[in-house]
């Protein structure tokens, strides 16, 4: 009875801190936004968490693209960040640990996105932001991965019989994909490979080029995503036997020879039970997560601010 009285205590301070921050908004990057069991989250911790996933997110998208994803994302960011505290306070709870090794790794992967470490040190202090506040947040984040494969992840059981019945009610999915089977020679020059395009479509024998320059022959299965869309679709136009223009990737010149297309073909369960066993299992998993964070959610005290 007396741990309830204290408990209540507490919660009862921060709701009034919680008021006292809407009530008096002079300190607006201290300001409480939020409360969570016996944790608050501030407006400096949601401004960081927003920063964070720009530097995430910024690996996929730039300028006003990336902006215009972060402004219609925010709402769910602050759902995101009290779930995180919860998703936090369980791991606690749980006496988990991680591996520093791992983080000090993840926060070089991000790193690696940008051209260089300066350029890296530049782009978190214009997030108002040092390297160790990305260090806590990768931290963070993997205190969630360890409690959530401990409660959730470890438990996701995906039987032969449920992959069987998935690939029988879903079969005309499977397919594989089309495949163009490739000849290529690489150039430096775009006008040799100008050369030598003119000359196969011609008719002259590709190994006379081979010997004439002292160049190899490459050969290579293209899937459709393999490559830009513009080299992609140049590809896709040619007719079994015939050769391409020149065309740039990145600082070459490549001229491509289509040998053979091999069209897309039913897929058997044996080829496709381990993406149906990823798919079913993070289904399950994601199914799983959502009903352990609706209980958990049902226990705490969460009191939105602003």
């Amino acid at each position: 009875m007396e741990k309830r009285k204290i408990k209540n205590l507490r919660l009862w301070i921060l709701a009034l801190f919680c008021y006292l921050a809407v009530a008096y908004p002079c300190f607006a990057q201290d300001k409480i936004i939020a409360v969570v069991n016996n944790d608050v989250i501030t407006q400096k911790e949601f401004d960081d968490f927003v920063a964070f996933m720009r530097m995430q997110m910024s690996g996929e998208l730039k300028g006003r693209q990336l902006d215009d994803k972060i402004a219609s994302m925010k709402a769910e960011f602050l759902d995101r960040l009290v779930e995180d505290k919860i998703i936090l306070q369980e791991a606690k709870k749980n006496k988990i640990s991680v591996d520093e090794n791992r983080v000090k790794g993840r926060v070089e992967e991000i790193k690696r996105q940008y051209p260089s470490s300066i350029e890296f040190q530049e782009a978190i202090r214009q997030q108002g932001m040092v390297q160790a506040d990305i260090e806590a947040k990768v931290r963070d984040q993997m205190f969630m991965y360890a409690i959530i494969e401990n409660k959730i992840r470890s438990k996701v059981i995906i039987s032969p019989a449920e992959v069987t019945e998935f690939y029988q009610q879903n079969s005309a999915n499977f397919q594989s994909q089309q495949v163009w089977e490739l000849e290529y020679i690489v150039l430096e020059s775009a006008g040799l490979a100008e050369e030598i395009s003119q000359g196969i479509k011609k008719g002259q024998p590709i190994e006379n080029f081979l010997d004439k320059y002292s160049l190899s022959l490459g050969k290579l299965s293209m899937r459709e995503g393999q490559f830009k869309k513009d080299v992609e679709q140049a590809l896709m136009k040619l007719k079994t036997g015939s050769v391409s223009e020149p065309l740039k990737i990145e600082d070459k010149y490549y001229v491509f020879k289509l040998n053979n297309i091999i069209p897309p073909r039913q897929l058997s369960l044996a080829e496709a039970q381990e993406s149906i066993y990823s798919y079913l299992s993070n289904r399950k998993m994601q199914e799983r997560l959502a009903q352990w964070l609706d209980e958990l959610k049902k226990k705490s005290y969460i009191k939105i601010c602003s």
